[in-house]
């Protein structure tokens, strides 16, 4: 096919001429759908839970609190804690973690139910806060925490000794005595601000109070992609699927459709082009098949890539070219003129057209009709015809399937002595009562030449 297959005019016609079959083709492709979202993706739910992290974080360590969050450390305490019967590893593909706005990390878990859903999500944040407040404040090193609690009594028996001393000292009002005090007093504040100081520094202080912000909500709606769609993709995947293969046939059809290269594939003189309204095209009693009544119901027994019928002329100009052909035939033979007409078997213009172009002859040139298969063509053998006319439609064959009826007609003794091509037309709007017809215009002008009248 030619650049026409691109333009969007190609792909309305396809919409316009095979309405019926995307219309079936969608429904296909939505039961499809449905079916995948039964058998390989059923419904799958997802919940999320918060969890905040006080303090002052950094970019890098939230993005280290979400890794903490779905790790296999994590996610393993979480499949031994819901006791679902599966392992940390096939659980791993179901959660997942991201840091939002406010120190908050939000994880989220999927499940078939929105109740396990929501029951992964709060056991996945409770292990979250627990694994990550034991790594930050170092509980995980027995030997640490001893020294950290040592360290504390240390402080309250200083202050302790302090408070002693300073009872013990001379009660006087003597500067000795009011100095005691007063450094005794100082090294207890000071003391007391270094330990204050201290654990302002520690990590398992400031970001160790991770706090979960309530029970995840139960999801009320499936996650994506839902059963819906699910429907939608498959009828939208068929409908395309649909169209790209329409424009690819298009796009490596053999099928002549200019009359030079049908008469070059017949090896005879091409005669004429003839009229058949769209109007006429009915179905052939033989056409009655299960089969054909299926292409017809879909709407695939026409072509698509053929041009829109062009508006005709009324019956007497489509007879005139009929008529005109007759002439060539005539003025081309000798008497007496007999033809075998060549249909290709399945084209229904182009036997509605030889059946016009028979009764336009009358019986010069007498014209016998006869439909050829194309796939095995066989063409009677030669009585009392001088050749053999062939009427076909353009768009519809290829070189070698119109090579294959020129050498039956060559097989049966027949010269193809002319190619006539039918096209569809769509009719003129009917005439007014007060106007004559052409046919009248025509008899009235042949009288008046023949009696020597002007016309």
């Amino acid at each position: 096919m030619n650049d026409d297959t691109i333009r969007l005019a190609t792909i309305g016609r396809i919409l316009r001429r095979r309405w019926r079959l995307l219309a079936v083709l969608a429904v296909v492709g939505a039961l499809f759908g449905y079916g995948t979202s039964v058998l390989l993706l059923p419904p799958r739910y997802t919940a999320e839970a918060s969890v905040l992290l006080p303090g002052q974080w950094e970019e890098r360590e939230l993005l280290t609190q979400v890794d903490i969050a779905t790790s296999s450390a994590v996610v393993d305490r979480a499949a031994d804690a819901l006791k679902w019967g599966v392992n940390g590893t096939e659980l791993q593909k179901d959660v997942s973690a991201k840091a939002d706005d406010g120190n908050i990390i939000k994880v989220s878990g999927t499940a078939d139910t929105p109740e396990r859903a929501q029951r992964l999500s709060d056991q996945l944040a409770q292990q979250f806060v627990t694994f990550a407040t034991r790594i930050a404040g170092g509980s995980t090193d027995p030997a640490a925490d001893t020294a950290t609690e040592a360290l504390r009594k240390q402080v309250a028996e200083t202050n302790r000794r302090i408070t002693d001393l300073a009872n013990s000292a001379d009660p006087g009002q003597t500067v000795e005595a009011v100095q005691a005090r007063t450094e005794l007093e100082g090294l207890r504040t000071g003391l007391q601000d270094a330990m204050k100081k201290l654990e302002e520094a520690n990590p398992a202080t400031t970001k160790a109070g991770m706090v979960v912000m309530g029970p995840a909500p139960r999801p009320t709606g499936a996650a994506a992609p839902t059963r819906m769609q699910l429907i939608v993709a498959g009828a939208l995947l068929f409908v395309l699927l649909a169209v790209i293969g329409h424009l690819a046939a298009a796009r490596v059809s053999r099928r002549l459709r200019t009359e030079p290269e049908i008469a070059a594939a017949l090896g005879s003189p091409f005669l004429g082009t003839v009229d058949v309204p769209g109007e006429q095209r009915g179905h052939r009693p033989e056409s009655r098949g299960s089969r054909a009544r299926l292409r017809r119901l879909l709407g695939i027994d026409t072509r698509w890539d053929i041009p829109a019928p062009q508006r005709s002329g009324d019956e007497a100009e489509r007879r005139i070219r009929y008529r005109r052909v007759c002439a060539r035939l005539r003025d081309q033979l000798p008497a007496p003129r007999r033809l075998l007409v060549v249909v290709p078997e399945g084209d229904e213009v182009a036997r509605l057209a030889a059946g016009q172009l028979v009764a336009e002859a009358t019986s010069d040139p007498q014209l016998r009709v006869v439909e050829v298969s194309v796939d095995r063509p066989i063409v009677p053998d030669r009585d009392t015809e001088s050749g053999a006319l062939a009427v076909l439609s353009a768009g519809s064959w290829t070189a070698e399937e119109l090579a294959g009826i020129a050498e039956a007609c060559a097989d049966g003794g027949h010269e193809v002595v002319g190619v006539v091509v039918a096209g569809t037309v769509r009719n003129r709007p009917a005439r007014t009562a007060d106007r004559p017809s052409d046919e009248a215009t025509l008899a009235l002008a042949v009288q008046g030449h023949a009696t020597g009248d002007p016309a």
